[in-house]
C-alpha cells in the first residue's frame, strides 16, 4: 500500500511536467497564429482561388472514377482543396520552430526543466489544432458541391481531417527542427510537399495516371487522406481504397512522424542565435 501511495504522486508529477508545458506551447501557437490576420487569410483564400479557377477551368474535361459520367472538376477537387488547406496551416505554421530558435525563445524553452516530449507535443498539437480547424471551416462549402453529410460521415470526416493535420504538422516540426533559416524551409516544402500534394489524388484520379505515377500515389500517405474524404463526401465515387484501409494508413502515417519528431528533437542539441 505504502508502494501505491508514493508512486501514485510521482506518475502525477511527471504528466503534470509534460501536459503543463505543452499546453502552454499549444496556447501560444494557437494565440499567434490568429494574431497574423494576414497569414489566416492567406492560407483558406489561396485554395479556396485555386480551387474555384482549376475547377472552373477543367470543367467536366476528366472522369471521377464514377461509374456513371463525369463529374464536375468543381466536385473532384473539393477534397484536395480541404487538404491543401490543412498542407499549407500545418506546414507554415512549423516555421514557428525556425522563428523560435533565431529569437532565442527556443534555447530558453531547451535550457528550462521540461521534457522534450512536451516540446514536440504543444507545437504539434498547435499546429494540427490550427490546420484542422482552417480545413473544418471550408466545410461550408460543402453544400456547393453537393456534398450532404450524416452525423457518422461528418464526424469520419473531423477523425481524417485530424489525422492528415497531426501527420503533415509532425512532418512540418521534423523538417524545421534542424533548420535555422525560412529560407531553406521554403526551399524544402517546393521541392517535396507540393509535390506530395500534386500527386496525392487532389487533381487527377489514380485510375488515370500512368503506371509509375501510379506507384508513386500509392506510395503517397496523403493519397490516403484525399482518397478518405473523396469517399465519405461523395459515397456513390469508386474508391481507390476502402475507407478502413486509408484511415488506418493515416494512423500509420501520424504515428512515424510524430515519432520521428520526438527522435530528432531529443537526438539535436539547438545552437543558439549568432
Amino acid at each position: 500500500m505504502a508502494t501505491q501511495t508514493a508512486t501514485f504522486p510521482a506518475t502525477a508529477s511527471a504528466s503534470a511536467g509534460v501536459l503543463l508545458p505543452a499546453f502552454t506551447l499549444w496556447w501560444r501557437e494557437v494565440v499567434r497564429f490568429y494574431r497574423q490576420r494576414a497569414r489566416v487569410v492567406g492560407v483558406i483564400v489561396s485554395p479556396i482561388l485555386f480551387w474555384v479557377v482549376i475547377g472552373s477551368g477543367f470543367g467536366t474535361s476528366f472522369g471521377s472514377g464514377q461509374a456513371s459520367g463525369q463529374q464536375h472538376s468543381l466536385n473532384y477537387l473539393y477534397p484536395g482543396m480541404l487538404v491543401m488547406i490543412v498542407l499549407f496551416t500545418a506546414i507554415f505554421t512549423m516555421m514557428s520552430v525556425i522563428e523560435d530558435r533565431n529569437q532565442g525563445f527556443l534555447l530558453s524553452v531547451l535550457v528550462a526543466p521540461v521534457p522534450r516530449a512536451a516540446i514536440v507535443l504543444g507545437k504539434v498539437m498547435g499546429g494540427t489544432t490550427l490546420s484542422a480547424a482552417q480545413g473544418l471551416i471550408c466545410l461550408v462549402f460543402a453544400p456547393l458541391v453537393g456534398v450532404h453529410l450524416t452525423l457518422l460521415s461528418l464526424a469520419l470526416v473531423v477523425l481524417t481531417v485530424f489525422l492528415v493535420s497531426f501527420a503533415l504538422t509532425a512532418l512540418g516540426f521534423a523538417i524545421a527542427w534542424p533548420m535555422d533559416s525560412t529560407q531553406a524551409f521554403h526551399a524544402i516544402i517546393n521541392l517535396f510537399l507540393i509535390p506530395m500534394w500534386l500527386l496525392s489524388g487532389a487533381l487527377f484520379p489514380i485510375s488515370g495516371a500512368s503506371k509509375w505515377i501510379r506507384g508513386v500515389m500509392y506510395a503517397n500517405p496523403l493519397t490516403y487522406g484525399v482518397e478518405a474524404l473523396r469517399t465519405l463526401m461523395y459515397p456513390e465515387a469508386l474508391p481507390a481504397f476502402s475507407l478502413t484501409a486509408s484511415i488506418l494508413t493515416l494512423v500509420l502515417f501520424a504515428l512515424f512522424m510524430f515519432g520521428l519528431a520526438f527522435a530528432l528533437a531529443n537526438r539535436r542539441t539547438t545552437k543558439p542565435a549568432a
